[in-house]
């Protein structure tokens, strides 16, 4: 990744983006940079994307900014 990327703002992008894939009461698919990946759990609104799953859950506070 470009090392002047917003991570804020390409944080809300992925997480809008996951709003619109959400399955599994709150799941959704972790296909996206790891950096903002990172980034979103650090901010407490996603789970730890370093699993062997295949998806992460968005927090609540991660649902109500994806919404």
């Amino acid at each position: 990744m470009s090392s002047d990327l917003d991570l804020d703002r390409a944080g809300e992008f992925v997480l809008a983006l996951m709003a619109l894939e959400l399955h599994d009461d709150g799941r959704a698919w972790k296909g996206y940079p790891w950096e903002v990946l990172a980034h979103l759990n650090a901010k407490g609104l996603i789970s730890d994307p370093r699993t062997k799953a295949k998806s992460v859950v968005l927090t609540h506070a991660g649902e109500a900014i994806a919404r």
